[in-house]
């Protein structure tokens, strides 16, 4: 008999279906602590979570038979995944089942916002009739800027049209041809920020996206612009906005997401300009029904041994293969991230060439690892192993896979080809696990190379000539940044070059500008692994 803990609250449909499972107990237990868990966690083979209970890797470290933990929703930020990959885990999560919830919240929390509803409830239950000062706005013909076009974003986008407005998308993974057929126009970050009458957030929190919107966003936007954001806290710089409403640059702002969560006492809630709810995105019974369903199935797929749809961290291999096929599921995760850094637009085709002893294995799942990779830094945790190929068709991607047996230049490569923007712009590069699984990236385009993917690098294109490094180092230096590591290639002397960097720590943006602006430099990257 195997055990299951559900930590936190779930639909009751969720618990019965694990209940109707004659191999499997469920105990609900709710509202433990990090150490109470820990004093049982040695007996439950799962765990079950919502976003209260954080699975830590002190809990992790105290299991002897876990085997899964669900997430009831899509967010995995209250899971160590790194700790249970480890300890071989099997996380999972719920991408789809709140969708159409955080949407049509959405889409509530823009009219709300227009229309001033809940200013305009308060002032009549004071008793006052204020209709002259409540005065709202129409969302027929006004542009709606989307940051981020998956799920929930396209969604939104649907409802939207629905009401005439004019819908602009910022999504580095939707080509044109996509952006066309869901009658939306696809465009930069800096123009859809500078044009929209509405600004709605629907990106993953990472280290690129935190305060994606702050001072400098908001200083180049329309007067009387609107912000929602029922994605997550941290996107937009709260302080920023709190400056932005007062200075009249944006006229509201409607909140369901916070930095720190519960919160009650923000500064934001102080502003009539603004309407807050306290993270209702997924609040509706369909959705909590949705999830609950299927966390559970998800769970009892992994405690039979069968094949999982939402694993975030584990792909499936035969276990025969494994030896073999994991130095090279973690060399392509690599790649596809670094395929991410290195894309000068929307990509349309991917080829990946296997090549020598490894081309002879099933290698799907290494497929599905890069493009893991190569979405993962937009679409966080909503995509995983068994869902990226199906992500990247919606996004128009083409994939391709070529093997070859006869070995190049070393035993086994694997060789990665993207273009995008109808042939306009392509970047190849190669990677390969040398013995004691030493993964290494070999060529970049023209460029020969041997970099460790690990840490921080930055890549430089550039004309060959000289006080060009010291150039770099010196911008590096001011900020106190040191180089570990640098490796140069030339097409010929004063000809194209490629540097690449090896950082002991990671830069921002304003950094990697400056460096943009050095004479003969022609495209700047950094690259954290």
């Amino acid at each position: 008999m195997k055990k299951v803990l559900v930590c936190d609250p779930i639909s009751e449909l969720g618990v019965n279906i694990i209940k109707q499972e004659p191999s499997l107990e469920v105990d609900v237990k709710l509202k433990l602590t990090e150490d109470e868990i820990c004093a049982i966690v040695a007996d439950y083979h799962a765990i079950v979570v919502r976003s209260e209970t954080k699975i830590t890797k002190k809990i992790l470290e105290n299991a002897r038979v876990l085997q899964v933990v669900g997430r009831a929703g899509v967010g995995i930020d209250n899971i160590d995944v790194d700790a249970a990959t480890m300890k071989g885990v099997v996380v999972v999560n719920t991408p789809d089942g709140n969708t159409i919830s955080a949407a049509e919240h959405t889409v509530g929390m823009m009219l709300a916002l227009a229309r001033h509803i809940p200013e305009a409830d308060q002032s009549l239950r004071q008793g006052l009739w204020n209709r002259s000062k409540l005065v709202g706005v129409e969302l027929r013909n006004k542009k709606l800027g989307i940051i981020g076009f998956g799920k929930i974003g396209s969604e939104v986008g649907k409802r939207c049209k629905a009401f005439g407005m004019e819908i602009m998308v910022f999504d580095p993974y939707v080509n044109l041809d996509n952006a066309k057929r869901a009658g939306v126009e696809l465009t930069d970050l800096n123009t859809l920020i500078k044009e929209s009458d509405f600004i709605t957030v629907h990106m993953p929190k990472t280290k690129e996206t935190l305060n994606m919107i702050a001072k400098d966003q908001f200083a180049i936007m329309k007067d009387g612009v609107r912000i929602i954001n029922v994605a997550r806290g941290g996107l937009i710089n709260e302080d920023d906005l709190y400056d932005a409403i007062v200075a009249k640059k944006v006229a509201g702002a409607a909140l369901d997401v916070y930095v720190k969560e519960p919160e009650t006492a923000s500064p934001l809630f102080t502003l009539k300009e603004v309407v807050a709810t306290p993270h209702l995105g997924a609040s509706t019974e369909e959705a909590q029904v949705n999830v609950a369903i299927d966390v559970v199935h998800e769970v009892i797929r992994v405690l039979h041994g069968e094949p999982v749809q939402n694993a975030v961290n584990i792909p499936f291999i035969k276990p025969e293969l494994m030896v073999v096929v994991q130095p090279y599921t973690v060399l392509t995760e690599k790649l596809g991230k670094l395929a991410t850094s290195l894309a000068e637009g929307p990509i349309d085709d991917i080829e990946l060439k296997y090549s020598g002893d490894i081309a002879n294995l099933d290698l799907s799942s290494l497929t599905n690892t890069f493009l893991k990779g190569l979405l993962r830094p937009s679409l966080h945790e909503a995509v995983n192993y068994v869902n990226a190929p199906l992500l990247a068709r919606q996004r128009g991607m083409k994939v391709k896979e070529i093997k070859s047996s006869q070995a190049e230049d070393y035993t086994n490569l694997i060789a990665i080809t993207i273009k995008g923007n109808n042939g306009k712009w392509q970047k190849s590069f190669s990677g390969t696990v040398f013995k004691n699984n030493e993964l290494r990236v070999l060529r970049m385009d023209k460029f020969s190379l041997d970099i460790q993917p690990t840490g921080h690098l930055i890549l430089v294109m550039h004309r060959d000539r000289p006080k060009l490094v010291g150039q770099m180092g010196m911008i590096l230096g001011e900020y106190g940044i040191n180089i570990a590591g640098m490796q140069l290639d030339r097409e010929e002397q004063g000809g194209k070059a490629l540097m690449v960097l090896t950082i002991d720590q990671g830069v921002n943006e304003s950094i990697m500008n400056q460096i943009r602006k050095i004479d003969d430099v022609t495209q700047a990257t950094y690259v954290s692994f």
